[in-house]
């Protein structure tokens, strides 16, 4: 990609971060309820002390004054005090963020490595009862609700069968030395085989939860590409060379027939981020999605309004990498 292609990428993440941040201050200013009272609670209190309190806030001044100090801040990588935690909002991310990527690339790898070969088997297979049954169940993945499966997982797999705990990252009898904030790493880099294995316990269900609309999707879209790469001219030829059908269906139909893919798998690895708030609340995953929803209710407005900007530019930035990977799987096609 040339210099002038990326520098255009940058200038349009600029628009799309201001609406964002304009989007979500305006929304949670008009949410009920206020910092200050929440921070108090029933603490007794004087109206000189409660007026002080909002004007170390900074909630004392006007609403446009305070967006256009946020962005400014923002700019300088500066996203204020953390209202609920006393310190820097970078700082709280920085602590909650590996667990949520963890969570979130397990995931990933997850519904890649079930999706992907579903999809070819039910385009190989079509109108068999195999392509029937994953196509009831893509349907049955994309119209779960995430928190209603995951309460079933553990129905199942924690309370009935007692083999998976139910929530949070790993025993408290284990104690792990935290260099990289991932728990699967960190427990390799330190040697401890069986706190792996109790953190990989941990990390099963929030992960297959989390992964299984994806997973449905992706199913979809790979099994629909296949099919119509499949019937182009270029395969039939192939197979008309005497070609053996395994190569011709993974080293050309499937190449070509992942491009799509690509692009759906960078949008839903971004709603990951999104759909993890349900997910960690459910699971008690101490990570960056659950921070936000405590935040939302505890009125955090600077932590809330940085985890936002966060995803967007993780939003970006996916569809940026699948702009890139277009031109590996298929250098016809020019950004």
């Amino acid at each position: 990609m040339s210099l002038g292609k990326l520098l255009e990428r940058i200038i349009q993440l600029v628009p799309v971060l201001l609406g964002v941040s304009l989007i979500v201050f305006v929304m949670l200013a008009l949410t009920p309820g206020d910092p200050v009272q929440i921070m108090v609670g029933e603490q007794a209190i004087t109206a000189e002390q409660e007026a002080e309190l909002r004007r170390d806030l900074g909630l004392d001044r006007p609403l446009v004054e305070r967006f256009f100090l946020f962005v400014a801040n923002a700019v300088q990588f500066d996203f204020g005090q953390s209202y609920y935690h006393g310190r820097p909002v970078a700082d709280v991310i920085a602590e909650r963020l590996p667990a949520t990527i963890e969570l979130s690339l397990v995931a990933l790898i997850v519904a890649l490595a079930t999706a992907i070969p579903l999809g070819v088997l039910a385009a190989i297979r079509k109108n068999s009862i195999f392509d029937r049954m994953a196509t009831v169940g893509s349907l049955l993945g994309v119209s779960l609700p995430g928190f209603w499966f995951g309460i079933l997982l553990i129905m199942l797999f924690a309370v009935h069968l007692q083999i998976l705990p139910v929530s949070g990252r790993i025993g408290y009898a284990s104690e792990v030395l935290t260099v990289t904030g991932f728990l699967l790493i960190d427990t390799l880099l330190a040697g401890d085989i069986a706190a792996f294995g109790e953190a990989l316990r941990y990390l099963l269900l929030p992960a297959i939860t989390l992964g299984l609309p994806m997973t449905a999707i992706l199913m979809r879209v790979t099994r629909t590409s296949m099919l119509e790469v499949m019937r182009q001219d270029y395969i039939t030829f192939a197979e008309a060379k005497g070609l053996p059908r395994r190569r011709v269906l993974y080293r050309h139909a499937l190449k070509n027939a992942l491009i799509p893919t690509v692009s759906v798998a960078a949008i839903e690895t971004g709603s990951l981020l999104g759909g993890n708030m349900i997910v960690e609340t459910v699971f008690g995953w101490p990570g960056l999605g659950r921070l936000v929803v405590e935040s939302i209710f505890l009125r955090n407005y600077p932590l809330v309004q940085a985890a936002v900007l966060l995803y967007a530019v993780t939003y970006v930035l996916l569809n940026f990498i699948a702009d890139i990977l277009y031109t590996v799987l298929n250098p016809r096609v020019k950004l």
